[in-house]
Parts: structure tokens; sequence; C-alpha cells
């Protein structure tokens, strides 16, 4: 199962008593992990991933979904990061009284949010791709950013990156020649990390009653 940007919005899964309000980024590694943990209780609704271009959306389009959902389900979570909200995000979901999984983005949860912050300074300098981002780095940054239409605009965006670092989610010879294509079509140097699923297996877990099986 592989959500395309354009698709992500209104996607749900499942007939459960949880919902899980997502980034359409997430929506192949959460199914992947209720598929492999059978979590049946949870269903899933996600938001457009491109809207990490303008996350200025996110907040109150999160609000709106919380509130679309309440009465229906007995507990309601947030699968995002800040991700670029400047703290509007946190700030709706204390007015809702709904928890998200803790991290400021994905790359940092899918990394372990402690082991990220080892790394924060070592890492000052890196562009990061997930799975996602591989699979569809044409259309949300070499496209969603304008790039293809104005090719002046790469050093303006990437001219302070040293490096792609490529957080990997599954061991996936594709997506890591994918990967390296990118650092080499930005002119970065390119770094190969297997992380799993991080933490978003253990939050998950830790509301499904049940000890999650993260790795494959």
């Amino acid at each position: 199962m592989d959500l395309a940007p354009s698709q992500a919005q209104d996607f749900k899964r499942g007939r459960g008593d949880v919902l899980l309000i997502a980034c359409g980024a997430l929506a192949r590694e959460i199914v992947d992990l209720i598929e492999l943990n059978d979590w049946r209780h949870f269903d899933v609704s996600c938001l457009p991933a491109k809207w990490h271009n303008t996350p200025a959306l996110i907040p109150e389009a999160v609000r709106a979904k919380i509130r679309a959902a309440r009465g229906r389900y007995s507990a309601i979570y947030v699968l995002y990061g800040d991700c670029g909200t400047g703290g509007k995000l946190d700030r709706v979901l204390a007015e809702e009284g709904v928890e998200r999984i803790g991290g400021p983005h994905c790359y940092s949860f899918f990394s372990g949010n402690e082991a990220f912050a080892e790394r924060e300074a070592e890492d000052c300098t890196s562009f990061f791709l997930t799975d996602y981002l591989c699979r569809h780095f044409d259309k949300l940054i070499i496209e969603g950013l304008g790039i293809d239409r104005h090719p002046e605009l790469l050093p303006l965006y990437f001219g302070n990156y040293e490096k792609i670092v490529y957080l990997a989610q599954t061991d996936d010879e594709t997506l890591r020649e994918k990967a390296q294509e990118a650092a080499e079509r930005l002119g970065l140097a390119y770094e190969y990390r297997f992380t799993g699923y991080g933490d978003l297996s253990g939050f998950m877990g830790a509301r499904s009653g049940r000890p999650s099986s993260s790795q494959r």
C-alpha cells in the first residue's frame, strides 16, 4: 500500500474504536504496523503529505478532523511532529485534549527522539529522506519546490546542506538507489541509516494495549 501525495487525504482503514490522525507521508508505515501487529481497533485518517510545504494549514485541519470524529471513537491520537507549525499544532491539541507522538518531526521519531537529539550537532547540515520521500522525491521536492521549472532555485534551497541522510524504514535496494540518485541530483554527499519504525511503533503499541513487532 503506497499513497501518492495527492491521495493521502481522507484515507481511512478499519472499523476500530481508536482514531489515528496522521500525516499522509506516514500512511504506509502506519498500515504496515497495524497489519504486522493485528491492531484491528485502529482507524486512520490522513492529511496530505504535501502540506509539509505549507505547514500553516496543518493545525486547524487536524482540529477539524478531531471535532468531526469526536463521539465516534473512544480515543483519538495524532501522528504528527510539530512539523514546522511553530508550536501551533501543540496549542490546538492542548485545546482539544488530544495527545500526539513526541518529537519535532518524523525524522526524529523514526530515528528515535533521544538518538536524533544526540546527533543534532552532527546533522545540522543534513537533509533527511524517509522511505516515503524517496518514493516521491520528484513530486514533493523537485516539483513541489519548483526546481523543475526554476533550476536556479536549487542552490537557494540546498546551498547550506552538505549531505542527504536516508533514514530507511525498510531494507529496500530500490529505495537506496533512489536516495543516492537524489543526493547526486542535489549535489550532496550521501549517508544511509536504517531506523525501522523507531518511536512510531512504540507509541502505537503503547496505545494499543499490546506490544509491537516493529522490525522486518
